[in-house]
């Protein structure tokens, strides 16, 4: 018996596996192609050693500045690495970046604005400061600092860009656990005695997800974003690792004129990433919302009259 039980919610969950990449492909066409292109940069990225053609820092000093040909797809760079195989390789950094960085920020962000929105008081008040502190600072004037104390290289940059944004976006979880805790399910099971971490864990997490989804989404391509802009500024990544930003910075600027190519592939790879990710996370929020799982195609609640 128990067995069976087994097999039916196995079955019931590949089914709602299916169901949503079907409703993926019928109800959210950008989604698809933003999905297809995540996918792609995780198999670059998973399977970058087989997929270059060439090492990541082979060189080859009679095919310096060399245009795309059959030999190199993409071009060669001052030093006559394959620009595609540096690409390719990019990739794995790119995703290994944003991943992680934006698993880190999740997991700050979700601690900070639940304990900020669902205890409150004092702890709000102290922690919501803290925010602000953070917030009030550029950006990547931050970042270069901090990552000029710490040290360059991936495993620093990850750390402190998780944590970073992780306070920036507990703001946005925040709002959004006060709403849920002013409902009056949640009000009702504080009356009857319900444990914190009972309400916590079945209720508003669950029901901040589609949030964290939607941050998660913003926060991987910003993680990239943020990633290369660092490496291009000297803060990030260091040199020969070929990083998209690090690629745009050093010898593809001072090549740009002489060879474009240098330039035009790592900030178009950089583009074409960045835009699939958010597709896809915007899609894959849509279709988890419960609050727009009853929609009709434009907005409105299916079998309401206008």
């Amino acid at each position: 018996m128990a067995k069976f039980h087994q097999s039916a919610a196995a079955g019931r969950k590949h089914a709602g596996l299916a169901d949503f990449f079907v409703r993926l492909v019928k109800e959210k066409p950008l989604g698809t192609v933003g999905a297809i292109i995540t996918l792609l940069l995780l198999f670059a990225g998973i399977f970058a050693d087989s997929l270059a053609p060439y090492g990541m820092n082979d060189v080859s000093a009679e095919d310096r500045f060399t245009p795309p040909s059959a030999a190199y797809w993409l071009g060669t760079d001052n030093l006559g690495r394959d620009l595609l195989s540096r690409i390719i390789f990019g990739a794995r950094i790119s995703m290994i970046v944003g991943l992680a960085t934006a698993a880190i920020s999740s997991i700050v962000g979700l601690t900070i604005g639940v304990m900020s929105g669902y205890i409150g008081g004092k702890l709000d008040l102290i922690l919501q400061r803290f925010v602000d502190g953070v917030m009030s600072f550029p950006g990547i004037v931050l970042l270069m600092v901090v990552m000029s104390m710490v040290g360059v290289g991936v495993l620093p940059l990850i750390i402190v860009v998780g944590i970073l944004m992780g306070i920036g976006g507990s703001r946005i979880i925040r709002s959004g656990v006060i709403r849920i805790a002013e409902d009056v399910y949640i009000q009702a099971a504080i009356s009857i005695g319900c444990p914190n971490r009972r309400i916590l864990v079945r209720h508003i997490i669950p029901n901040v997800l589609p949030l964290m989804i939607t941050i998660f989404s913003i926060q991987v391509p910003e993680a990239i974003i943020i990633e290369a802009s660092l490496s291009f500024l000297g803060f990030g990544v260091p040199p020969p690792a070929p990083s998209w930003g690090g690629m745009l910075s050093g010898s593809g600027r001072t090549y740009m004129i002489q060879a474009p190519w240098m330039a035009l592939w790592p900030g178009l790879a950089l583009a074409i990433v960045v835009y699939g990710i958010n597709m896809f996370g915007d899609a894959i929020r849509d279709l988890l919302d419960p609050r727009l799982k009853g929609a009709g195609r434009y907005g409105r609640v299916k079998g309401n009259v206008p």
